[in-house]
């Protein structure tokens, strides 16, 4: 049975580095470090929204609907995975606290992305 990748440490939270490959026919085994992609530390959740947003050829409006999510919501999944790929956004979003508040009681977002959208609001 296959397990997801691990990417960090399950003890300190460190990066894990990948040191052995086995093929599953013949058992070849080659040890080495060997480097990931930067998509190899995203959740199942964000791996299948990318799925989606390049199933839609990044048409936000086609997200919305396949995910039945609203375009903030759509804008805030695309910012966090920018984000946790290392990449920083080039604006700010301009989003109000009612619409931060209204976004986490419907479940949209976690109340980790509020708070962080909330900061960027009060430095905005």
């Amino acid at each position: 049975m296959a397990y997801p990748l691990l990417t960090n440490c399950p003890v300190c939270s460190k990066a894990l580095k990948i040191t052995k490959l086995q093929c599953t026919h013949c058992h070849t085994t080659v040890e080495n470090e060997f480097e990931v992609s930067k998509l190899a530390a995203l959740g199942q959740e964000q791996l299948h929204f990318i799925e989606i947003f390049l199933k839609c050829r990044g048409n936000i409006k086609e997200v919305e609907k396949e995910l039945s999510i609203s375009y903030p919501t759509v804008r805030g999944k695309l910012d966090e995975i920018i984000s946790n790929l290392g990449y920083s956004s080039q604006k700010k979003p301009e989003v109000d606290k009612k619409k931060i508040v209204s976004l986490l009681e419907k479940g949209e977002i976690t109340a980790e992305k509020a708070i962080q959208l909330l900061k960027e609001e009060g430095e905005g």
